[in-house]
């Protein structure tokens, strides 16, 4: 009996020191391509950064594109919580116009971040069986805001998601001037806004 408790601490104690290097090792990956962007981010680069040998970052993470994959599921779970939050702190209208501010302060705050999420060239699948969960709970946080207004309301979640990253990434390479982002954010709510009467007004999407 103490033999086996003695093995599953060991075991335990183990896989704490393999969360908490594969944390590092996202940790630095983000640190540096927020500083230098993503071509910067190598396996060289992370094993100088923070002292650990490449086999160790392949026993994690395979590869580098593993380490980018890791990096953009986190970055799904954190902007899954940041909607959530927005959608929440809402209690009666104005969800559609929080969630679409919290999107893009996140993606305004977090470039580098949000680059790899959706920008580079990732094999993290998108509505798949074998999508993250992160991903997943992210867009039902979009699939909440339209719920009862729809017969197919995971597709105006994908509209509104399109709309949100199109505003995102067109803000994040300068090509749409962030002066008027406040007039765009408006126009959008407007558009995914559907007035009520009563019970629920039903958009038919064909």
């Amino acid at each position: 009996m103490a033999t086996k408790l003695a093995a599953n601490r060991i075991a335990e104690r183990k896989l704490r020191d393999r969360q908490a290097r594969r944390a590092q090792i996202i940790i630095a990956a983000r640190r540096i391509a927020e500083l230098e962007g993503w071509s910067s981010v190598t396996l060289r680069r992370l094993s100088d950064e923070i002292s650990y040998s490449q086999p160790v970052l392949y026993a994690h993470f395979g590869s580098r594109d593993g380490i980018l994959a890791a990096v953009a599921v986190e970055g799904f779970r954190e902007l899954g919580l940041a909607l959530e939050k927005a959608r929440k702190r809402v209690k009666r209208g104005g969800t559609v116009e929080s969630v679409a501010a919290a999107y893009l302060g996140f993606a305004a705050s977090s470039p580098a971040l949000y680059e790899v999420m959706f920008s580079l060239s990732l094999t993290v699948p998108f509505d798949d069986p074998s999508t993250p969960p992160e991903l997943r709970f992210a867009f039902s946080q979009l699939m909440e805001l339209f719920q009862g207004q729809s017969s197919k309301p995971e597709v105006l979640s994908e509209l509104f998601w399109a709309s949100l990253h199109g505003i995102a990434e067109l803000t994040r390479t300068k090509r749409f001037p962030p002066s008027r982002q406040k007039e765009r954010v408006r126009a959008l709510v407007e558009l995914f806004n559907f007035p009520r009467d009563g019970t629920t007004q039903m958009v038919k999407v064909r």
